[in-house]
Formats: C-alpha cells, structure tokens, sequence
C-alpha cells in the first residue's frame, strides 16, 4: 500500500472520468452527471486515503513518486506533498463534489462536456498541488487555463467572449514571465527539480530578477493589485460552478506559487522586496474593499471582496521576514504564514458558499442585480439563513472559518508593525460594511417584485450543497486545529528554509 503511487492516481483518475463521460454523449446528459458525481466522490474518498498515509509531524515531502521524464533536459515526473499540499487537495476535491451537485440540473446544454471539463479541471488543480519539478508545475499551472477558458467561453454569459479574452490575455502575460524565469533557473542549475533549486545560491541580483518574475505570474492568478481586472468579468460571465472553482480554488494556485518558489528559492529578494507585496496587499485589503461597497451586481460585490480577502493572504505569507528580523524566532515568524494557508482554506469554503448562493438565486429570477432581490427571510427562510450565516464567515466573524485566518493574519502583523495590523484591521470593517448592506438589501425588507416573492424554495440538493459548505465554515472556525496540525510542521520547515539567507 505504502508504494502505491496515491498522488498520480488523485491526477489522473478525474482526468480519466473526463474521458468517460465524454463517451457518454450528448444524448445521455443524465448518464454523465451520475459518472461525473461517481468520479468526484472516488476522487475524494482517495484524497482522504492520502491523507492517512500522510505522517503528520514529518515536515518533509511525503508519498513522492519520481519518474525519468525528458532526460535530455533533466527533468522527471516528480510528485509529493507536505501539509500545505495535502489541506489544498482535500479543499479541491471536497469543493469540487459540491460544484458538480450544484450545477446538476443548471447546465442543460452540453452536459457531457460541461462535466468532463470539470473533472479534468480537479485533476489538473491536484497536479499543480503536488508538483516537484518545476517545469511540471508551470505546464499543470498552465493547463489549468483550458477548461476554465471553455467553462466561461461556452456556458458563460452574454459578454463570455469578452471575459475569457481578458481572461487569457492577462494570464498569458504573467506566464511568459514564469517560463523566462524557470528557464534562466534551468540555465543555471541544470536541473528543473524544486529541491535542486531550492538549495542552488542564486545571487542576489539573480533573485531580484527572479523574484519579479515570479511575481507578475503569481499576483496575476492571485489576483493582486493592479492586475486584478479579470477577475470580476470573468466570474460574472462565468456559470455558478466555475465561478465557483475559480474563486474556491484556482486564485489559490498563484499564492501557492509564492509559497514554492517566491519564498523558497529567491529568500533574499523576498525579504528585500516584502514591503512592496505588503504595500499591495494593503492596498487589495482597503481600496479593493471600498470598490466592492459601490456594486450594484452580487458576483461582482463577491468577486472584489475576494481580491480583498487574497490580500490578507500575500500580507501573511510575506510579513514572515519582518517578524523574523524582529523576533529571530521561527515559531513566531511562521505565525504569519500559517495565518495565510488557513485564510486560503477558509476563502475556499466561504466565497465557494456564496458564489453558490447567488446561483441558487440567479436560477430563479435570471439576474445577478441586488436591487432586484430582497425580503429573502420571509420567501426562502432556510436560504436566508444560509446566506446569514456564509456573510458572517465572509466578515470574519468568530466562530466561522472567516475569523482564524484574518485573526493570526492581523496577530502577525501587529507582532511585525502595529500600523500595518491597524490599515489590515481596519478592512474588516469595509469588509462587515459591504457584505452586510448586501445582506440587509437581499435577506430583509419586502420583495421587490411579484416574481422575487414567489421564488421556489430550496430544493434538496441545493440543500445539501449549502448544508455541506455550511458544515466546514463552522467546524473550521470552531475547531481549526486539526488543520494546523497537518500543516504546523511544514510550515515551519519553509519558514526556516526562508529565513535562510543565500548569500551570506
């Protein structure tokens, strides 16, 4: 069992399913959902055998698998995980049953190949998540953009063809920069493999010009300020499940990227230029806040209010260098990042759960305006307190998954620089501000219209769809040790890796 090669299996079983229910048809719509939801329970069943084989403690990569790939290059099919790959996995299969169950009746047209875009999707998302060898991860990292391009290009909405253009354009752009940068990394190194280049002394005029390379690929998937236009076109054209992985998971894979290259392999500039990703990340948390107060469309409130709470993340994963200047201490320094990979997580869940809660609606009347929803208690009361209870996770109130990672986040940076913690606090009061004026517009009052006061109730599966992502919001924000747990030794594995200055 111990040899069974468990991470390949979670990549490429999805990808298999894909090709299933491609066989499938057109014809047997039904048939394809059943196959699709069949393969995403397996895939998630298998992520949490991984999860038992994984030695919690151990901070090493674990479960590797290493393939000669390209020899003539020296690069090789290398897989493995740490904590903070393995809480990512569970998070993208977890999400990734609720996404199918909730577009189980909405996608009408093309069925078969709505789901097999989804299925390949997941396995391209674990395939980044457990990619040891750079090249690897930059072509997982970029096939990514496939499906997604198709999900909006296909069943998005009227200005999809806008959307995914902007979309492609703007992730191209901070590719080619990645591909310059793994390829000068190649040309020194001689080698593509993450360990290799985590310990090679780059000098720091090299990784100045690393890091910048880096940084344009990963601020761009992040989204970081002042390359995060796409994002709100994409998901408003976008259909509710991909809306819904973009936000849950792909805005993930570019902090993800700091994490395995920005922080590892170019330690020096990081710390050199920590202020700047700081200085942005205020700048996402506080201005990005205030634009999402001002939108009158439900995706697009959401979708900056996911830039904002992205911002929290960057800010806990690069106020580490300041904390360990002051401190000199890796348990304090690694308070930081901790904070970012919960608040990755708990974003998950959260923008995941309203992502789908305007869906449910926009199911029903066809428009995403709020002006032209309200009185949601008295029409659909269980829905309205979904609705309750996902804002309070988004405001960061205790008890939901919201609170812990924006509260070590705020900790961090108070320990790091009072003021930095005071501008990042004073965000969750745009935060509580927009998120409750869109509950207060939707949730109370009368309905607007015949037509919002005769919306159907929550059917079943809906139900369970927003039971299930209302289950982990709140476990995670009662209970998030088991989380910490997973992750607390590769945390701290990374924060001394990065402390570790190359040059001298």
């Amino acid at each position: 069992m111990s040899n069974w090669p468990i991470l390949s299996v979670l990549i490429w079983f999805p990808c298999l399913g894909a090709i299933i229910v491609l066989l499938a048809g057109s014809a047997r719509p039904h048939l394809a959902r059943w196959l699709t939801l069949a393969f995403s329970v397996i895939t998630f069943a298998l992520s949490l055998v991984m999860l038992t084989q994984y030695q919690i403690g151990d901070g090493g990569f674990q479960l590797q698998e290493n393939l000669r790939w390209i020899p003539g290059i020296n690069t090789s099919y290398h897989l493995g995980v740490d904590g903070i790959a393995v809480a990512l996995i569970v998070l993208t299969t977890f999400t990734s049953i609720l996404v199918i169950g909730g577009a189980w009746q909405v996608i009408k047209d093309k069925v078969h190949q709505y789901m097999a875009a989804m299925l390949v999707l997941e396995g391209l998302l674990i395939g980044v998540f457990c990619a040891m060898d750079a090249l690897l991860f930059y072509l997982f990292f970029e096939a990514i953009l496939i499906p997604m391009f198709f999900l909006i290009g296909i069943w998005g909405g009227p200005r999809r063809v806008y959307a995914t253009l902007k979309f492609f354009i703007y992730t191209f752009f901070g590719s080619i920069f990645f591909l310059i940068g793994l390829l000068y990394m190649y040309h020194r190194t001689g080698s593509f493999d993450l360990a290799t280049l985590w310990a090679f002394p780059f000098t720091m005029r090299e990784q100045s010009w690393l890091f910048f390379s880096f940084l344009i690929a990963f601020a761009v998937k992040t989204p970081m300020v002042p390359v995060h236009t796409w994002l709100p076109d994409a998901h408003v054209e976008a259909p509710t499940g991909g809306s819904v992985i973009l936000a849950a998971i792909m805005l993930k894979v570019g902090t993800y990227g700091f994490i395995r290259f920005s922080l590892p392999i170019v330690p020096d500039a990081s710390q050199h230029f920590a202020w700047l990703i700081i200085l942005l990340s205020l700048i996402a948390i506080i201005y990005i806040g205030y634009v999402a107060l001002v939108q009158p469309d439900m995706k697009k409130l959401v979708a900056y209010s996911s830039i904002a709470h992205m911002g929290f993340v960057t800010l806990g994963l690069f106020i580490v260098y300041m904390l360990a200047r002051g401190q000199h201490d890796v348990q304090t320094a690694q308070l930081g990042v901790q904070g970012a990979v919960v608040q990755m997580v708990s974003h998950g869940f959260v923008s995941g759960a309203l992502f789908t809660c305007i869906g449910v609606m926009y199911d029903r009347l066809h428009t995403r305006e709020i002006a032209a929803y309200g009185g949601l208690a008295k029409v659909m009361p269980w829905f309205a307190a979904f609705w309750v209870l996902f804002a309070m996770a988004n405001c960061g109130l205790p008890f939901t998954s919201g609170f812990v990672g924006e509260f070590m986040v705020i900790l961090s940076a108070f320990i790091a620089n009072p003021w930095i913690a005071l501008f990042a606090a004073f965000s969750l009061i745009i935060g509580a501000a927009y998120t409750l004026w869109l509950v207060k517009r939707i949730v109370w009052g009368a309905a607007p219209s015949k037509e919002a006061a005769a919306m159907p109730k929550l059917t079943a599966r809906e139900g369970w769809v927003l039971t299930a992502f209302a289950v982990a919001v709140l476990a995670m924000g009662v209970y998030p040790w088991p989380l910490m747990h997973l992750m607390d030794s590769s945390v701290a594995q990374l924060v001394t890796h990065l402390m570790t200055s190359k040059i001298g």
